[in-house]
């Protein structure tokens, strides 16, 4: 980073002091409850003392609450303990570190927010939204989105199985599948749109898997329990897809995702799917 664009520049310039917290005594019900109130992915769990103890967020929700299992995942999910599924040994940042080393972290450790700490008490929260945030402000024209985007982007298409959805996310350790028709783009999967619970079917008393909650196109939430093997991809996509071209600056990509509060832009050149480009990307180029 040189010195016109933050060099030297302090976590706690960037850093958001504003923080969802729940306590690790609660529930994972809780947990969902404040994502859905307040339009996040993510909430830090601390103790008594409000020292962070873990986090969760809402891939944890998807990937730790499905399949077969122990019997705590057939409770309802106000019954199951915030402890079973969150994150423990969290890294850390201080409001003095560079802000350099708090983007090397991310990267490294594949991890979406670092939690900042003073003497042990959380007092406030980096994340890669508040990076590109940094990025759109001081970064203008550094970078064209080819520059900085994957070309290989995961796909699949409208009638592709929910479970061969998850499977591709967690074999592939991505956080989105773009669902595409003819190659073109018409919807993108995350895992705010899947969530799961094991509701017992009245009638045989057998807990089956089922989805819990989907996050509508438009946005508006939506509470719906059906069994995953009748959901398809074109079901729970989010079908109000946001593009770029390829040769935009990255800038409107970090514009694009804080505005329709999202983490990734499907890349197209004439309407074609040609890459993504993910909040992951946009904050590679602050190095």
């Amino acid at each position: 980073m040189t010195g016109d664009t933050g060099d030297m520049m302090k976590v706690e310039e960037v850093m958001n002091e504003d923080v969802i917290l729940m306590q690790e005594n609660e529930q994972v019900g809780h947990a969902r409850n404040l994502m859905l109130k307040n339009g996040i992915s993510r909430i830090m769990v601390v103790d008594d003392e409000g020292t962070p103890v873990g986090m969760v967020t809402e891939k944890d929700l998807t990937h730790k609450m499905r399949g077969d299992g122990p019997k705590w995942k057939r409770r309802p999910i106000d019954k199951i303990s915030i402890r079973r599924v969150m994150s423990e040994g969290i890294l850390t940042t201080g409001p003095q570190d560079e802000l350099q080393g708090v983007v090397e972290l991310m990267l490294k450790n594949n991890v979406s927010s670092i939690p900042v700490v003073d003497e042990n008490t959380l007092i406030g929260i980096v994340s890669k939204t508040d990076l590109i945030k940094f990025y759109k402000d001081k970064f203008q024209g550094r970078w064209k989105v080819f520059d900085l985007m994957t070309s290989e982007v995961i796909t699949a298409n409208e009638n592709h199985s929910i479970e061969h959805i998850i499977g591709i996310m967690e074999d592939k350790k991505i956080g989105k599948v773009v669902v595409v028709r003819d190659n073109e783009p018409v919807g993108i999967i995350t895992p705010e749109n899947i969530s799961f619970a094991y509701v017992e079917d009245p009638e045989t008393g057998v807990s089956v898997e089922k989805i819990y909650f989907i996050r509508n196109s438009d946005g508006k939430n939506k509470k719906e329990v059906r069994e995953v093997s009748m959901l398809t991809a074109g079901d729970i996509m989010h079908n109000h897809l946001i593009k770029i071209g390829k040769d935009e600056d990255v800038a409107k990509a970090a514009e694009l995702m804080l505005n329709e509060e999202i983490s990734g832009v499907p890349v197209v050149e004439n309407d074609i799917l040609v890459g993504i480009i993910t909040k992951t990307d946009i904050i590679r180029g602050i190095q």
